[in-house]
Order: structure tokens, then C-alpha cells, then sequence
């Protein structure tokens, strides 16, 4: 079934888009689940100030996920933010109504769920946490850590107020930070030779390294933290939970 013969149109705006697996998910929960008045797009925009011609242009539209570069971007456009995304600035969930489009933020729900699933896993206690990058998922990530009571900052190239340059990592950062957390696009594919410059040396089997990223299955930063003895963690279970939780946000609202 097209796009345009569907009642219910979702997407995902970001750009690029091809290291995306959102499309092929809502096509198999579809189809698993007998839902037939529904389809999912990507619509790979090269600029949030197209959005509300894609939303003209297709008026069967009902709720949009956002992604790389969009997520703090697109806040301008929303009538209203949910707790979450107002507490962050990030958005990466919309429900589009006649009224307006109200903004919400699913990757704090599977940010948290993951982890915590991880850490009760493996028998973790972990109270300190590094955030590699400091953009919108950065900030879901941020938040909810300090919900969970882990203290955390910031990694970035540049220092500031809760920010550590990646020059400053030293031993003694490491063996106190023992959950980091990639938040960059760093490792992403097509460009998966690329990683977070961090001293993995200092890592260790008390560290939990989680890449946000999904696609490849292992980013380098993953596999140099695996070989120093950490347990790692992809985004791809992170990717589920909020897809649920954004499917759960455009068909209760």
C-alpha cells in the first residue's frame, strides 16, 4: 500500500537518513500486528525550515519521529513540549493535530530502560557517567541519568560548565566515569571508521560503554572498548523502546 492511500502517515525527518533502520521497523510491527491503515516514510529533508511544506504536502500525516540534526532544531515549530522535551530542549517525537504540533521525547524513555536492563544484567553500580557529544540525544541522555541518580557530564572538543574537553580524560577520570556514553555520530555508517578519540587504555571490565549508534551492530568505539574488557551496549534496543513509546505518544494523544 502507497503512503497516499493510507488514513495514518508517520515518518522520520533528519538528514541523511540512510543509516536509519526506523522505516524497516514500523514496517514489520505493521505487519506483525495486522495494522493496515497505516504506513511509516523516512523523508530525508535538508533543512528544518521544509518541514511545514512536508506536512502540506501530506495531509494524512500524523506523527513524526526527528533525528540527527533536527532534534533541537525543530523547537521553534512546536505549539506545545511535553515534561521531557521541555525539560532538555530536544525533540524527537511530534504529534501533528489541526491545532498545532506538540514535541515529546521518546529516547529519554529508551535511554533508560536500556541501560537500566543492562546494569541489572551484568550486576553494575555506577554513579559517575561521561556523555560523549552534547546535542539533543545528548541532553535526553543527561536527563535521564540524573533521574536515575548517576552523576554525569559532558564530553566535547570545547570545555564549559559541566563539559570536559576530550584532552582532559585522563586515568583518574576513567577509573571514576565508568559509563560512557556516545552520543556523537561518530562510527555511524557509512563513515564507520571513525570513533571518539577518549584514552581506551584507561578502560576496564568495571566499564559500561553504550553507543547510541546501531548501525554497524559494533562501532570502533564499541569494539576498543570490548577488547579492554568493558561491557558494551548499542542503541538498537534504545531505538525499539522509543519507537513503541512514540507509537504509544500518536495513538493515545
Amino acid at each position: 500500500m502507497k503512503r497516499e492511500e493510507v488514513k495514518y502517515l508517520y515518518g522520520l525527518i533528519g538528514y541523511p537518513l540512510s543509516h536509519s533502520f526506523s522505516k524497516g521497523y514500523f514496517a514489520e510491527k505493521f505487519e506483525k500486528e495486522g495494522i493496515q491503515d497505516s504506513y511509516y516514510e523516512a523523508f530525508p529533508i535538508d533543512s528544518i525550515e521544509k518541514l511545514p511544506e512536508l506536512i502540506e504536502q501530506n495531509p494524512n500525516l500524523v506523527g513524526l519521529n526527528v533525528t540527527i540534526p533536527y532534534k533541537e532544531q525543530i523547537l521553534p515549530y512546536m505549539k506545545e513540549l511535553g515534561v521531557g522535551a521541555k525539560a532538555i530542549g530536544a525533540v524527537n517525537t511530534v504529534l501533528i493535530r489541526e491545532e498545532g504540533w506538540f514535541g515529546y521525547n521518546s529516547d529519554i524513555y529508551g535511554f533508560s530502560t536500556s541501560l537500566t536492563r543492562a546494569m541489572d544484567k551484568q550486576g553494575l553500580d555506577i554513579g559517575h557517567a561521561l556523555i560523549l557529544g552534547t546535542g539533543g540525544a545528548a541532553k535526553a541522555v543527561k536527563y535521564a541519568l540524573e533521574q536515575a541518580g548517576i552523576k554525569a557530564v559532558y564530553v566535547s572538543r570545547r570545555s564549559g560548565t559541566d563539559i570536559l574537553t576530550y584532552d582532559e580524560l585522563n586515568q583518574n577520570t576513567l577509573e571514576q566515569y565508568r559509563l560512557i556514553v556516545n552520543t556523537t555520530p561518530l562510527g555511524m555508517s557509512p563513515n564507520v571508521d571513525s570513533f571518539p578519540n577518549i584514552p581506551y587504555h584507561y578502560i576496564g571490565e568495571n566499564h559500561l560503554c553504550f553507543d547510541l549508534v546501531y548501525n554497524p551492530k559494533a562501532t570502533l568505539f564499541l569494539q576498543k572498548a570490548q577488547r579492554q574488557g568493558a561491557y558494551i551496549l548499542n542503541g538498537l534496543e534504545m531505538l525499539h523502546l522509543q519507537a513503541e513509546k512514540s507509537w504509544e505518544i500518536w495513538t493515545t494523544n
